[in-house]
């Protein structure tokens, strides 16, 4: 079995603004335009987990109109990881040393008194789990971050102790992969 990792259309945002569980919206031709891409080629019998952050739910709504055969679920362990106060802020606006706090330790650090990234690889691992435990493909539309804890989860890494175990690259706005899924 696969999981489609989908990540979200270009959000209606200023490039560089931290917007992780922030609820922001994303362009709707570009979701559009995603979604067609994505019904041509997802399997029929393929389970849809939808983040509930509007940026993947527009998506999954077009999704599901050109695909009535797919019924979207919303799943919020696909949430982005929540970046608490630094939300809505510049990135370039973060004081270093909190950055540097979060490097330091990066499992625990709650940036912005928000979630850890060791929360956020525990709540996708929850997901992943179900994913494998399916006789069917499934798709999540969801976040980079989300997207990168998957990664992470397919090679066996189920928590991390440095920054430097986390995946640099990832998926453009409305692009996909798939990875093949454990049996069991």
């Amino acid at each position: 079995m696969r999981l489609w990792l989908v990540r979200h259309a270009s959000p209606d945002l200023a490039p560089g603004i931290c917007y992780g569980a922030w609820d922001v919206p994303a362009v709707d031709d570009a979701s559009q335009r995603t979604a067609l891409a994505l019904a041509k080629i997802l399997p029929a019998s393929a389970t849809l987990e939808v983040s509930p952050l509007q940026r993947c739910t527009l998506l999954a709504q077009h999704l599901c109109a050109m695909r009535p055969d797919l019924v979207s679920r919303l799943n919020p362990d696909l949430v982005e990881m929540d970046f608490g106060q630094w939300e809505g802020h510049a990135w370039a606006d973060i004081p270093h040393q909190d950055m540097q706090a979060w490097t330091d330790d990066f499992a625990h650090y709650r940036p912005g008194n928000g979630e850890s990234t060791g929360s956020l690889m525990t709540r996708v691992a929850r997901a992943w789990d179900a994913a494998c435990a399916r006789d069917s493909d499934t798709v999540w539309i969801s976040h980079a971050g989300v997207i990168r804890a998957a990664h992470l989860l397919h090679q066996g890494v189920r928590q991390l102790t440095r920054a430097d175990q986390w995946p640099l690259e990832g998926l453009d706005f409305g692009q996909w992969c798939t990875v093949e899924l454990p049996i069991g």
